[in-house]
């Protein structure tokens, strides 16, 4: 199709398949509340727009680019899907860029670009906030509440595991050795070396426990690459509370700081707790 370019077809891998009850990734799990299997993390899907990104904007996209997404259908182990990105005019600093099943069914859809990320897909997001005193079990989470602050050294060794295993499709060069001395993280290991330690911050105030998945994320670098094997701070905030007929949704975001405090990357994520049996997307 003229006017945009395309990745490869590539097989999404779950890799959390088996990880258990109560996950979304699971099996059994997964296909009581409507799925058809254990979905493959949105993250994981991430990965295939990073070599488009560089193609499109060059290596100033390592170190101040962004890429927001919004799920829209989730996929099971192996199924393949294709990254696609709007070939943007020149001097532009932003593009459309989905996500097809090999179908044509819509995975996501958002922007990448660089520069000033003011106007990528999750910024300007009507995010419909709602009082929390109407949900059940997030009603203790406020917009501009803290989520905690942590020290974190973020890893190289998952993401070079999961190179080696073939796991990160379209994978750059620069996953595992770069020119900035470190390797620069995937998509998926901005979110996996951050995610969990705004976990601990989440955890002890929800309600109740559910079952849980990413609705829509996005990670904006400022001062990148954002390299592994690096010591960072993390500031995490809440940054708004809504609800959908079927799930209870919390906003956040969290900031990495490196040792010189400067601010190198912001992950904004949408997670969504499921109310009942099924969700898609609602």
């Amino acid at each position: 199709m003229a006017g945009m370019i395309a990745g490869p077809l590539c097989a999404g891998r779950n890799w959390s398949l088996g990880s258990g009850e109560g996950s979304i990734h699971d099996d059994d799990t997964a296909s009581k509340l409507g799925f058809r299997g254990g979905t493959v993390g949105g993250d994981i899907h991430m990965n295939q727009f990073a070599s488009l990104l560089v193609q499109i904007f060059g290596e100033a996209w390592l170190e101040n680019g962004h890429l927001s997404l919004d799920f829209k259908n989730a996929t099971v182990d192996r199924e393949k899907v294709q990254a696609f990105a709007k070939v943007p005019e020149r001097g532009a600093e932003q593009t459309h860029v989905w996500m097809e099943r090999e179908d044509g069914l819509l995975v996501c859809h958002g922007t990448g670009g660089i520069g000033d990320h003011s106007n990528s897909a999750l910024r300007t997001k009507d995010m419909r906030p709602c009082d929390p005193s109407d949900l059940r079990m997030l009603r203790q989470f406020m917009p501009g509440m803290s989520l905690g602050t942590y020290e974190i050294v973020a890893g190289s060794g998952g993401q070079i595991e999961k190179l080696n295993a073939g796991f990160i499709n379209d994978p750059l060069d620069c996953f595992r050795i770069s020119k900035w001395g470190a390797p620069v993280a995937s998509p998926s290991s901005v979110l996996q070396t951050m995610w969990g330690h705004v976990m601990e911050g989440i955890r002890p105030l929800a309600i109740e426990s559910s079952t849980g998945l990413f609705g829509a994320i996005e990670f904006c670098i400022y001062n990148g690459p954002y390299l592994l094997d690096h010591l960072y701070r993390l500031e995490c905030e809440v940054v708004c509370v809504s609800q959908s007929p079927k799930t209870e949704i919390l906003w956040y975001d969290c900031h990495a700081y490196d040792e010189d405090d400067r601010h190198v990357v912001t992950l904004r994520v949408q997670s969504r707790s499921m109310k009942a049996a099924s969700l898609l997307y609602q």
